[in-house]
């Protein structure tokens, strides 16, 4: 037995492969490093759903229906109401995508691929006094999330920098909200349940809410000349350096690296504050000279969040919804992994050992 599954096998995919040694993530087959920067999020997720959902539909045909989807979905957003628009984005979110029916056919799938990418900027503009934007059923995934967050028609840098996003983690083995996917999935009970199930793991801190403090520590550092004393002085409180450290990676996230490239062609547009990149890469060299002096036994490197948090930023999401962006990314691989569990899988049923109290001898 092993609290928390740490090393466990709970399942066997052809969706991806993280070695944390080697610091690889392939994704069907397909390295990182040839994904990110080179495909859209309809190139990734005609991939992994490729033989798991029938018809197959190669990415310009998923572009095309998921199009149409955004639009069916947009109906939904009239039940945001003042109660519901309360709640944090993502809760938010998850609300809305309650509403959509289950199903295994591909018309769920196309309506769950499609309603965090509508429902989080229709939210987000609520909120903020501001009416929703209507989906473009015309245009790409990411290109039309950025334009119903702002109104205006994204860059094609803008465009790229979400695609490299959404790709990059679009899936990552049998983390939490990937294998309450695959929990869910193993009692047949619906696509929708699965998503919801996962949105609900996502949301918590230790999954998919770190990268907004990262800003946070960005803007307590203020300037490069104070990156060593601020962090210094965080160790010594005993506080984790956001974006540093991760469970399976025993060096660096080769995530990191893919979205840190995806900044570039904004500072070269101009489209990003180069200040801000240069304090972050500032911070970034800061933090390894000082863990690797404070931690020599522990290999912590730069890890997802830390450009997360950046590109983000730059595309004009609050931190406070950058778990529902994860979330838009990420649907495709719980979707696939569903479906690849309840395809081939068992209901998924471990054993517990009991150390409570015994009753007494008669």
């Amino acid at each position: 037995m092993k609290n928390g599954l740490e090393d466990v096998i709970a399942a066997e995919t052809q969706l991806s492969d993280v070695d944390g040694e080697a610091g690889r993530l392939i994704i069907r087959g397909v390295s990182l490093d040839h994904l990110a920067g080179r495909s859209t999020y309809e190139d990734v997720a005609a991939l992994l759903l490729d033989g798991l959902i029938e018809p197959h539909l190669d990415a310009q045909e998923l572009r095309r229906r998921l199009g149409r989807a955004r639009r069916e979905v947009f109906a939904e957003i009239e039940a945001a109401d003042s109660r519901l628009l309360a709640l944090p984005p993502v809760d938010a979110m998850r609300a809305l995508v309650a509403r959509l029916p289950d199903g295994e056919d591909i018309d769920t799938v196309l309506r769950l691929l499609a309603a965090p990418a509508v429902f989080l900027p229709a939210v987000l503009r609520l909120q903020g006094g501001k009416k929703p934007v209507k989906p473009d059923a015309g245009l790409s995934q990411s290109a039309d999330i950025l334009r119903m967050l702002s109104r205006v028609l994204p860059s094609t840098e803008q465009i790229g920098a979400l695609d490299t996003y959404l790709v990059t983690i679009s899936d990552h083995g049998l983390n939490a909200s990937t294998f309450a996917s695959r929990v869910i999935a193993s009692t047949r009970a619906g696509l929708t349940s699965s998503v919801l199930a996962a949105v609900s793991a996502l949301k918590g801190p230790l999954h998919g809410g770190a990268p907004g403090p990262v800003l946070d520590m960005l803007d307590g550092i203020g300037s490069e000349d104070n990156a060593g004393l601020w962090l210094r002085s965080a160790l010594d409180r005993g506080e984790r350096l956001m974006g540093f450290g991760h469970r399976v990676y025993r060096v660096r996230d080769p995530r990191a690296d893919a979205l840190k490239n995806a900044l570039k062609p904004l500072v070269a547009a101009g489209q990003i504050d180069a200040a801000r990149i240069a304090l972050a890469e500032a911070v970034e060299q800061a933090a390894l000279a000082i863990l690797r002096e404070r931690k020599p036994d522990r290999p912590l490197d730069v890890n997802v969040e830390f450009y997360t948090a950046l590109l983000l930023e730059s595309l004009g999401f609050p931190r406070e919804a950058f778990t529902g962006v994860f979330a838009i990314g990420r649907t495709v691989g719980w979707i696939a992994h569903a479906r690849e569990q309840a395809l081939e899988g068992r209901l998924i049923r471990p054993r517990s050992v009991y150390v409570g109290p015994l009753p007494e001898a008669a």
